[in-house]
């Protein structure tokens, strides 16, 4: 289906950041809105028109965590039209770290934010488990070089 400019109609675009601290926790938000309301998740969102994939990460870790992240390195792309009881999303996950002890405020769509140590305890939204599996991934080939 076609929209009226002759764009073809897609999935929408979604950002998420695995934020990491010093010691190894991750940031997550609870969710204050449906889906997964009150549920654990990472900080992200749609993606807005004009900006880039980075820019909308880093624009939704301010306004949901009141945090200003630095270099961003891919998790991946997520795109299991299913990921989403909204509708088809794909999201261009990133991972940050953080080196000084930062305080999430929340803001925006997290009721609340806090560092968590062992997020393997706890059930995240989405396909939340399988980014942050990548991304520890990720950060333990930079630590290993």
């Amino acid at each position: 289906m076609a929209t009226p400019m002759g764009m073809p109609e897609t999935p929408a675009l979604t950002t998420d950041c695995v934020i990491l601290d010093a010691a190894g926790r991750v940031l997550l938000i609870r969710r204050k809105n449906p889906p997964y309301k009150g549920e654990y998740a990472l900080p992200g969102g749609f993606v807005d028109i004009g900006e880039t994939v980075e820019d909308g990460c880093r624009r939704e870790v301010k306004e949901e965590v009141g945090l200003d992240v630095g270099p961003l390195r891919l998790i991946g792309v997520f795109s299991d039209p299913s990921r989403d009881p909204r509708g088809h999303t794909v999201s261009a996950a990133f991972l940050a770290e953080l080196t000084d002890d930062a305080v999430p405020v929340a803001g925006d769509d997290a009721a609340s934010a806090e560092w968590i140590e062992d997020w393997q305890s706890v059930d995240l939204a989405f396909d939340h488990a399988q980014i942050m599996k990548q991304a520890m991934r990720l950060a333990a080939q930079s630590e290993r070089s």
